[in-house]
């Protein structure tokens, strides 16, 4: 897709203000985009917004389809009368800057129960809404909200730990999990409901105020997820439903063991035997919430890295090709000649992957931070194509400020240099270089604009725990940040 000169703004929803200790979709996101939109940006970015489990890490969700019950906003289930004040007397004390997911998750699931026993008893007129929900979402949503609730009835443990007639989906079991567990299945059922409805109605506002939403999907889905469970015959599965071969990365110059994330790997015969349908659902389902989408690790279209399961690092595997364009030109033949996708092709990048890119005509990503080892370095907007997008850091990087205060001193040396900068004001800097680069989108994490520190981080990859907490306060999004950046929008036509 050809796109029109742009900027915008990283930021996840967990990470807006709200009273209720973590982002959401109520009154302040509504505010940011006001905000947003007052800067002169036209993009506002997110990560996926599935619900997470265990790590709360985005990229590793329970669905690929479903949203994330922790963004519904409280706010509004109190104004349409599914919650009353009095459900609120329990209100936990909230660190307005971080989300501690160990107190929120169960005060909030507390809440949306109490939403739900309401609409259940008294479900009104919405309930029409509701049952075309229903309908128009069958072909996920079933089998999803049935997950749920086995899961939850298994006490929230993976579903490879369930009984053999559940994990592998004996039907007679299934019916009478369906008739056991009827009420779970319709919460989580509900909480699907709410979430789409207040996304799309927030989305809908961002449209009204002249901005896109670019979304995120990881190429893998996490082995703990309806999607695996409802098809294990698209994935490299044993005959005990155990992943045989998993996702990673070799080892590289930053990690001498390589990164086994432990995705399971696709069956790709599988999937082009049916014409890529999970897939092409996927994309659609998603463009139904975002306007363009960034593919995470891109190249796994063209080739991955195939990890044994039982290898306890990444050191040992095989690239194997993957579906290349035979694939995207089924995605080009569902979605239309202009592919709204943005490709993530960080990292290892050999020729094919960027042929893949290339006859696609889509834009690849270029990470300021990793552009200061010299004149050469691919990342320097001397070197960028039009067709492509800059970022200053992605929510897998350190803040600017972050990144400067640690990196080696001969990068310091030459970033200095090469943005005409003494260092003092460094994120700053590095926005002014990404916004007046010729890349056709410019986006940067909030936390570069308020030039924080690594206090600010919002994801240390391969760590675990800490992760994802950050969130700006409503006082940090002043006039005055709004004006500078307006100004930068204004001085190099995004």
């Amino acid at each position: 897709m050809k796109f029109d000169r742009a900027s915008g703004i990283l930021l996840h929803p967990t990470s807006l203000p709200s009273p209720y200790g973590i982002g959401d979709f109520g009154p302040a996101a509504y505010r940011w985009v006001d905000w947003l939109a007052g800067t002169g940006c036209k993009l506002w970015q997110v990560l996926p917004l599935g619900p997470t489990g265990y790590g709360d890490s985005p990229y590793q969700c329970f669905s690929a389809f479903a949203g994330n019950p922790y963004l519904i906003s409280l706010e509004f289930l109190l104004r349409d009368n599914m919650l009353h004040s009095n459900d609120f007397i329990e209100q936990l004390d909230f660190d307005p800057e971080r989300v501690d997911f160990g107190l929120l998750i169960p005060w909030k699931l507390n809440l949306l129960e109490r939403a739900f026993i309401r609409f259940a008893s008294v479900p009104g007129t919405i309930r029409a809404e509701f049952d075309s929900f229903c309908a128009e979402n069958a072909s996920w949503l079933d089998d999803y909200a049935l997950f749920m609730a086995i899961k939850e009835a298994h006490g929230s443990g993976s579903w490879d730990g369930w009984p053999e007639s559940l994990r592998k989906r004996d039907p007679f079991t299934l019916d009478e999990a369906r008739n056991t567990l009827a009420s779970s299945i319709l919460r989580f059922t509900y909480y699907q409901f709410v979430f789409f409805r207040q996304w799309n109605a927030l989305r809908d506002y961002a449209h009204q105020k002249g901005l896109r939403i670019i979304g995120d999907i990881p190429i893998f889905v996490a082995n703990d997820s309806s999607d695996v469970w409802s098809h294990p015959d698209l994935f490299f599965l044993d005959a005990d439903l155990k992943p045989t071969v998993v996702a990673g990365v070799p080892p590289d110059y930053f990690s001498p063991t390589g990164q086994l994330w432990g995705n399971p790997l696709y069956r790709w015969d599988v999937h082009k035997f049916t014409g890529y349908k999970w897939w092409l659902e996927r994309l659609r389902a998603t463009l139904k919430l975002v306007d363009i989408l960034r593919i995470d690790h891109f190249r796994g279209f063209a080739g991955y890295w195939e990890i044994p399961a039982d290898k306890p690092t990444a050191e040992v595997g095989r690239w194997i090709p993957g579906p290349g364009a035979d694939f995207l030109y089924a995605v080009k033949a569902s979605l239309g000649t202009d592919l709204p996708i943005i490709a993530e092709d960080l990292g290892l990048i050999t020729p094919d992957v960027t042929a893949l890119r290339d006859q696609f005509a889509l834009p690849g990503m270029k990470v300021l931070q990793f552009g200061f080892s010299g004149p050469d370095n691919p990342f320097l907007p001397h070197s960028y194509p039009q067709n492509c997008v800059v970022y200053t850091g992605t929510h897998d990087n350190d803040t600017a400020r972050g990144w400067y205060e640690s990196a080696p001193e001969n990068e310091k040396d030459f970033a200095r240099r090469y943005l005409e900068s003494d260092g003092s004001d460094f994120a700053r800097d590095l926005i002014r270089t990404a916004w007046k680069s010729t890349a056709v989108f410019a986006l940067a994490p909030l936390q570069d604009f308020m030039a924080l520190g690594t206090e600010a981080r919002f994801n240390y990859p391969s760590r675990l725990g800490g992760n994802w907490e950050w969130r700006v306060t409503e006082a940090a999004l002043s006039g005055e940040l709004q004006g500078s950046l307006r100004e930068l929008n204004w001085l190099y036509q995004r």
